[in-house]
């Protein structure tokens, strides 16, 4: 049975779930992964006063497009629960989340606000929430001044121990957490979301939102990646990006807002970059993954409408299901 196409709603945020819901069935999808954002999915609607009315709601909504809802996602508030935290948090964190500001409290603030989404998410009826951790080191990457094995081993055991607690809520309620492994989260790549695993000393609950358009400019083949995890794809968005180097950009960007010519890279529309499609959906047969492909649209040179039609179809066209039966079998005669 071919996989749910879905849409992440979090590109989308300034529109109201109706309009969403609407648009999203005339694009063609099947569901939506609905973002803690705008007013998709709000985690204390959820656990509040007439919550399950709430929750209702939104699965009415979709139902009468024939949709449904797999997953939820809380990017902006995972970012906060290990970050060094400066004035750009304010701009993506609710003012409950923020509060004055003072750095450890907003951290400690955002760590809350995952275990009442794990919360929100069993209250939902969904298994998985998407999102980001943060990181105390990521502004370490290049190692200077000098920064030594012990100062990285801090940020990671400082990731246990802020996400452990958040894992074990997780857990209680049913629920899983898929990071999307990304520049700036505690795991970027293959070698450092491992060392998140083992930090996390391979908590049950924890595992990653595959997303191949992170890896790939990174020079990173996604499809190892899920060959390498194949138990600990919760979820998957399906996103593109290319490299446009030509001599002068560089893989880091050069501080060039995304959508700048002079980029070294940029996210494209799904099936317009340089991500191999094919390769990830023989790695996810492999990996016996049969959860929502999830359109996470992101392409400054083109109309987003435009963008996640051509999407959900491209989607749709890519998928397959793996074949059980060898296909030489059908040459031998003593095989059934």
């Amino acid at each position: 049975m071919p996989r749910p196409v879905t849409l992440f709603t979090g590109q989308w945020a300034d529109l109201t779930l109706a309009k969403m819901v609407e648009k999203a069935s005339q694009f063609g999808y099947d569901g939506l992964e609905l973002a803690c954002w705008g007013d998709h999915f709000e985690v204390a609607k959820a656990l509040g006063p007439g919550g399950d009315d709430y929750c209702k709601l939104r699965h009415d909504m979709l139902a009468d497009e024939g949709m449904q809802v797999w997953a939820i996602s809380n990017h902006l508030v995972g970012q906060a629960v290990c970050d060094p935290i400066d004035a750009r948090h304010k701009a993506i964190l609710p003012e409950h989340v923020w509060g004055d500001g003072e750095p450890e409290g907003v951290r400690k603030r955002a760590a809350q606000e995952m275990i009442d989404t794990a919360k929100a998410a069993a209250r939902l009826g969904v298994t998985v929430v998407n999102g980001f951790t943060g990181s105390s080191i990521w502004h370490k990457l290049y190692f200077f001044p000098p920064t030594s094995d012990k100062e990285i081993d801090k940020g990671f055991t400082d990731f246990a121990d802020r996400w452990g607690p958040i894992c074990d809520a997780f857990e209680a309620e049913g629920v899983r957490f898929a990071l999307e492994v990304h520049p700036t989260e505690i795991a970027y790549d293959t070698y450092t979301a491992q060392r998140a695993l083992n930090a996390i000393d391979h908590h049950d609950s924890f595992g990653f939102n595959f997303d191949p358009s992170h890896l790939v400019w990174q020079g990173i083949d996604p499809a190892r990646f899920i060959n390498r995890f194949p138990d600990r794809i919760f979820h998957v968005h399906m996103k593109d990006a290319i490299r446009t180097l030509d001599g002068d950009s560089s893989i880091l960007a050069s501080h060039v807002q995304f959508g700048g010519a002079r980029r070294g890279w940029d996210f494209r529309s799904v099936g317009r970059g340089e991500v191999d499609f094919e390769e990830i959906i023989r790695a996810l047969n492999r990996a016996r993954y049969a959860g929502p492909l999830s359109v996470e649209w992101e392409d400054s040179g083109m109309d987003r409408e435009h963008g996640a039609r051509e999407s959900c179809e491209f989607t749709r066209s890519i998928d397959f299901p793996t074949n059980d039966r060898a296909f030489d079998k059908s040459f031998d005669k003593g095989a059934k």
